[in-house]
């Protein structure tokens, strides 16, 4: 892993939330991960227990990840090892999200999100 120094003056976080990670120093594994699912419907209703994510092949189907054919070559030099940020202002950070200060070796994030729109039948363009 790379080894540099950041230094932040001033970090302002409004909100974390959903799975999310505020990380501050060096990390070798960061994982993330969040599901939900968001129904909306025209008429007020809930049910109580609404759905299960096996039910649905958003949560289920693998996510696939190309592989990488190219050749990648890269040669770093440090010459001064210091990261340096005055302010750092963030509204949120959320589903599976992370904000970071420091090194991170390996990070795998996953979000999944299934939007359902229950609609109410529009009987009037029966005519």
């Amino acid at each position: 892993m790379l080894q540099r120094t950041s230094v932040v003056n001033y970090l302002k976080v409004e909100t974390l939330s959903f799975s999310s990670i505020l990380e501050i120093g060096d990390a070798t594994y960061t994982q993330g991960f969040s599901r939900a699912i968001a129904i909306q419907r025209e008429a007020e209703a809930f049910f109580g227990y609404e759905a299960d994510f096996k039910s649905y092949s958003t949560f289920t189907d693998p996510i696939p990840i190309p592989p990488i054919t190219e050749t990648i070559s890269i040669n770093t030099l440090q010459l001064n090892p210091i990261i340096k940020v005055q302010k750092i202002d963030v509204i949120g950070v959320s589903s599976s999200s992370i904000l970071q200060i420091g090194n991170a070796k390996h990070i795998s994030m996953e979000s999944r999100v299934d939007h359902i729109r229950h609609l109410l039948s529009n009987h009037s363009d029966d005519k």
